[in-house]
Formats: C-alpha cells, sequence, structure tokens
C-alpha cells in the first residue's frame, strides 16, 4: 500500500475509536455500532469495491465456516463467560447486564425479540464494524503484515471491550477477551467474516436460552 493509503487507514482507525469511546464512555456520540457500519460501508465502498473485500461473501464451504463459528462460540463461552469474566468480576466487582438480558421475566416473546436483536445488531452490526472494517483498516496501517494483522487483532479487540463499557471494568475485559476470539476466528479462517458473525450469533443466543431456561447463572 502507497503511504497516503496507510495514512487514510490510519486516520480511519482514530475515528473509529473516537466514535466507539465518545458513545461508549462520555455517552456525547450517538450508537456507534450503526455509524461504523455506515463508514465502513462508504470507505470499503470507495475504497476497496464493497464487503466482499473483507470476507462477507460466499464462503467455499458453509459446513466448515458453520464448525469454525461453532468452536469459536465454545471457546468465548469457555474462556470469556467461564474463565475470565468470573475473575475479573472477583477482583472488580460483576458486570452489568446487557440491555437485551434486562428483564426479570424472560418468557418466549422476550426471547424472539431478543435473538432478532442480537442477530441483527451485536451478530452482523458489530462483526462487520469491528472485525471487518476497523480490522481490516487497522492492519494497512501496518501495510497487511503479519504483524499488522496481530496488532489490528489486538486494539480492535480492546475498543471491542470498550463498546462494552456500560457492563463495567469486569466487562470490558470479558468483551475484550472476546473480542479476541472473534479476531482470531476470523483471520484463522482466512478472513472469513461469516465466521464471526455466525459465532457472534451463535455464543449469544446461547445466553439468551440460558436466560429463558432459568439457567443463567
Amino acid at each position: 500500500m502507497t503511504s497516503r493509503q496507510r495514512w487514510i487507514s490510519f486516520a480511519e482507525v482514530v475515528l473509529g475509536a473516537l466514535i466507539v469511546v465518545g458513545h461508549n464512555v462520555y455517552h456525547i456520540v450517538p450508537n456507534e455500532v450503526l455509524i461504523l457500519f455506515v463508514i465502513g460501508w462508504i470507505s470499503l465502498r470507495a475504497r476497496d469495491g464493497g464487503w466482499k473485500t473483507v470476507g462477507l461473501r460466499k464462503p467455499g464451504s458453509w459446513p466448515k465456516t458453520i464448525l469454525w463459528a461453532l468452536l469459536a462460540a465454545a471457546l468465548i463461552v469457555v474462556l470469556s463467560d467461564v474463565v475470565v469474566g468470573p475473575i475479573a468480576e472477583k477482583y472488580l466487582g460483576a458486570q452489568h447486564a446487557s440491555k437485551a438480558l434486562q428483564t426479570s421475566t424472560p418468557n418466549l416473546l422476550w426471547a424472539l425479540r431478543t435473538l432478532a436483536l442480537i442477530w441483527t445488531f451485536a451478530a452482523f452490526g458489530e462483526e462487520m464494524g469491528y472485525r471487518g472494517y476497523l480490522m481490516t483498516r487497522a492492519a494497512e496501517v501496518g501495510n497487511r503484515s503479519t504483524i499488522a494483522y496481530s496488532a489490528a487483532l489486538i486494539v480492535v479487540s480492546i475498543l471491542f471491550g470498550y463498546g462494552h463499557y456500560s457492563k463495567g471494568p469486569a466487562g470490558v475485559i470479558a468483551s475484550s477477551v472476546a473480542g479476541l476470539v472473534l479476531g482470531a476466528a476470523y483471520l484463522l479462517s482466512r478472513r472469513n467474516l461469516w465466521v464471526a458473525i455466525l459465532a457472534h450469533g451463535f455464543r449469544d443466543t446461547f445466553v439468551v436460552v440460558l436466560a429463558l431456561m432459568g439457567w443463567a447463572n
């Protein structure tokens, strides 16, 4: 990439970070997921040709894609929900429940509404914004080298954690770990964005089912 292209990518990453922090920490910017999606749509369309260039295309094998996603979702549950999350809660205080799960009487209608929100806003919206768009631009700053993608994975995962700032410090850490798993799955699957989207959706669906069955704790 040319020096000019890399500087433009750097500016886009900085803008994305300001949007994430501005909404989730300081509440002076509207919801970052929708903004990142729109900016990503425009940027990728203008500079690269569209979302296909970052992996939102028909995969070579749907069964392998789904298997990758299931493995990533299971790893998120183990690392983020079972290991890191509880440890962070022990020292930093309990996580706050996400808005989608804030209900005292989970029922089927609530579950359907929550699943619709999860699969559109979280699975598609967040993965296209964070993994598809921001990780790509962050890696371009380092000319798309292996080290650049590794650094992009860490930076964007931390931003993803701050995207869940409302859950408190423990929630930020647990979400950052989830972001690392999602980003790693995306890269290891040769930037198949469907893997990240499905993994995110599968993990959150699992949480909704637990809440519906009364087993969330």
